[in-house]
């Protein structure tokens, strides 16, 4: 695939005012998106549900410098606390010109001495100069996810995967301070589930400092795309949370014994830091069943009970009502909140936040529901 290297463009006027809004918060923080657009072509991107995925060529929304002021002035914005990504909605990172923006970005941020986690997820090429560039900073925590799916549909992905191996291998020759992940998504069911896939993803784990598996968000702009390319349903229903059915779990479990493995991408972030998980999953036991034990120990010294003060304060600087908050089973129970709310709340306290009207039911680790019937 060839890429233009050409300078961004700005957005174009009627961009959608959801991509306008450069700062936004999401489980694994806040998510930074002055760049929008990709060529690469991948089926099951989130782009389709932002009205983005037609706009193939990335264009900047607005300059480095505004889009840092923007995420350090933001309401929820903590230094040294809040985990933050960088271009993870919609444009790939590495992209030719783009990664000239990433690079900036991280400079900016680290320059002011900030020691937040930052995840940087791509699927594209990380080369030499890159990794050079990276290993100057001297504050952030920096993870690069490197996204492999072993899928071979090129309906589905367009991409060659060895791109990604590639990337990887060069991350784990060159890269000491800056972390890197194999991030191997989105796992579907009779795609790139079988046991050669699997082995391949063991031996690429080597390459990481951390290994996350994880499923497909099959919303109903994603489904209707893939019908649009002769790709049939992948499966039955179209949830709000990514479908890994159990069977699925289990053989990539049975498959990477005792090899390290996450199914959350903040556990993998902090065993290869050596740092407590940020969104306190330890609270939920059976999430941390697979995790080595020294990782465990690492996050129950750092995991403790909030108080209902300090709750309600977080909660009220977020608009969220106090009246019906509790704490429970190792979690911190909420009414009619957004994602935004809760997720603020669980990074200050290191403690996971549930609305009660989306509850993560017992083992099936905050997943859809299909698969696990």
């Amino acid at each position: 695939m060839s890429l233009s290297i050409e300078a961004l463009r700005m957005a174009p006027a009627d961009l959608p005012a959801t991509l306008r809004e450069v700062v936004e918060y999401r489980k694994s923080g806040l998510s930074l998106n002055h760049v929008v657009g990709c060529p690469l072509d991948c089926a099951y991107c989130i782009r389709h549900v932002f009205d983005n995925y037609d706009m193939k060529r990335p264009h900047l929304v607005m300059d480095d410098e505004a889009a840092v002021a923007a995420l350090t002035t933001h309401w929820a914005f903590r230094p040294h606390r809040t985990p933050i990504q960088i271009f993870n909605r919609a444009t790939d990172p590495f992209l030719p010109r783009v990664k000239e923006h990433l690079h900036r970005t991280l400079e900016l941020l680290d320059g002011q001495g900030l020691t937040n986690p930052v995840l940087v997820i791509s699927r594209w090429r990380v080369d030499r100069e890159d990794v050079k560039r990276m290993e100057r900073l001297t504050s952030l925590k920096l993870t690069v996810l490197v996204t492999w799916s072993g899928i071979d549909d090129d309906r589905i992905e367009p991409i060659d995967g060895a791109v990604a191996e590639k990337s990887l291998a060069t991350l784990a020759t060159d890269a000491v301070r800056t972390k890197r992940i194999l991030y191997w998504r989105p796992i579907i069911a009779g795609i790139n589930d079988c046991d050669d896939v699997i082995g391949r993803a063991r031996e690429l784990a080597r390459l990481a400092d951390a290994t996350v598996f994880t499923g497909l968000f099959h919303r109903d702009q994603i489904r209707a795309h893939m019908r649009s390319i002769g790709v049939p349903d992948l499966y039955d229903s179209a949830p709000r949370r990514k479908i890994m059915p159990r069977l699925v779990e289990r053989n990539i479990l049975d498959g990477f014994g005792d090899q390290p493995i996450f199914r959350k991408t903040s556990c993998a972030v902090a065993f290869a830091h050596g740092i407590a998980d940020y969104n306190g999953h330890l609270g939920i036991e059976s999430i941390c069943d697979i995790c080595p034990k020294r990782q465990v120990d690492i996050c129950a010294a750092a995991h403790a009970e909030p108080s209902r003060e300090r709750i309600a304060a977080l909660a009220r600087e977020a608009g969220l009502a106090t009246g019906t908050i509790e704490i429970a089973n190792g979690r911190i129970l909420v009414d009619d909140s957004t994602e935004q709310q809760r997720y603020f709340i669980q990074h200050a306290t290191g403690f996971q936040v549930h609305d009660r009207s989306h509850p993560h039911l017992p083992g099936r680790h905050g997943r859809a529901e299909e698969g696990w019937e």
